[in-house]
């Protein structure tokens, strides 16, 4: 049976969000067309080996579909595209791609298909650190594809619009990410976690381009320095492993497991005294974004996509002294408190999760 009205939602492990932006943005679509009488309209691809099972056929009143495939990795690839085709041969009339994984399966689908193609390039994935070879080439050319053939392409930074401009000639809608709530409902005990009652935060996925063996060597040489929780998903990537196993015998670091829970991870964030972003790439981060609405001082990588994002109003580094330097201004408490007030009305003013799904829904035609 054909699915004509519907718009397909492909490029992430799937809802409800349990891995990183793109899932957070999916379920924000999901639960945004719940409330506004849209979700018979959509239908997510999810990956079954990281779904809970028994699987479910929908979440939210948003139908979903699956593949035997993990969706991220070298997985993505086929699983994008295995999605796409599938949302074409179903019917639906639009797809909204998440990344450019499945992008070079765009040509040959734009030949036997309508379904118009809307593609978040997200950042330039192939610059990232922990791609070489193969696998860059492959995710470079992806995303000359999705700049091609894609009906529309939007870029969730300025910096990546440009990128998008300069590179391929193609203009972009620029749709932000949502600033999360911080505080979603009453606090969680996470006495399990065993963390100090005052800390530096810092959350990443273990990947090179974000710098945490550079923030964990500081924090574990320089006792001047308050305690450090790192969330990550330590176990996922052999990088992380090794990280894991070197820092984890310093009794100032407390390295926590990748953490989902809205409650939970409120209660981490609210017992920070700053946080500490080593993303390098990837234009708009959502992690962020959330912690600038939480109103503390910010030390980021300096890098154009975070100035854009913050506006320019945090702290920049690109060395370990550098983010030495960094923390030790936030000892001028009035100063701090400053900075985090302003960047909580940034992320007020920009980043708001209703003007995001309220933008992609025009955008899709929903």
């Amino acid at each position: 049976m054909g699915e004509s009205g519907k718009v397909a939602i492909i490029g992430t492990v799937g809802v409800p969000a349990r891995y990183g932006g793109f899932e957070t943005l999916a379920e924000e679509l999901v639960r945004a067309a719940g409330r506004t009488g849209r979700a018979d309209r959509l239908t997510v691809w999810c990956s079954a080996p990281q779904a809970p099972h028994p699987l479910p056929d929908s979440y939210l009143g948003v139908t979903l579909r699956y593949l035997p495939l993990r969706g991220n990795g070298a997985q993505s690839i086929p699983y994008d595209a295995l999605s796409l085709w599938q949302a074409a041969g179903s019917g639906h009339r639009a797809a909204l791609l998440l990344g450019v994984s499945g992008a070079l399966a765009l040509p040959a689908l734009r030949a036997v298909s309508s379904m118009r193609i809307i593609c978040n390039i997200d950042g330039v994935e192939w610059q990232r650190a922990k791609w070489r070879g193969a696998a860059r080439m492959v995710l470079k050319r992806s995303e000359a594809a999705a700049a091609r053939w894609s009906h529309q392409l939007i870029a969730d930074n300025p910096e990546i619009a440009r990128h998008l401009s300069e590179t391929y000639g193609r203009g972009a809608v620029e749709i932000p990410y949502g600033h999360e709530d911080t505080n979603p409902g009453p606090a969680a005990d996470i006495d399990d976690l065993a963390l100090p009652d005052s800390y530096a935060l810092a959350m990443a996925r273990a990947e090179p381009e974000n710098h945490l063996a550079l923030i964990l060597s500081l924090f574990a040489t320089d006792p001047s320095l308050p305690p450090l929780v790192v969330v990550s998903n330590w176990a996922d990537t052999a990088y992380g492993r090794a990280l894991r196993q070197r820092f984890a015998g310093h009794a100032r670091l407390h390295l926590v497991d990748a953490e989902y829970d809205p409650a939970r991870l409120a209660a981490i964030r609210a017992a920070a005294q700053y946080y500490v972003h080593g993303h390098a790439a990837g234009g708009t981060n959502p992690a962020l974004v959330t912690m600038m609405g939480q109103g503390l001082p910010i030390a980021a990588w300096d890098c154009s996509y975070n100035r854009a994002t913050t506006a320019g109003q945090a702290a920049f580094f690109d060395s370990a002294e550098g983010l030495r330097a960094c923390l030790q201004s936030f000892a001028d408490h009035s100063a701090a408190r400053a900075m985090g007030a302003q960047l909580r009305a940034h992320a007020q003013a920009r980043y708001r999760w209703a003007d995001v799904t309220d933008a992609y829904f025009r955008l899709l035609g929903l």
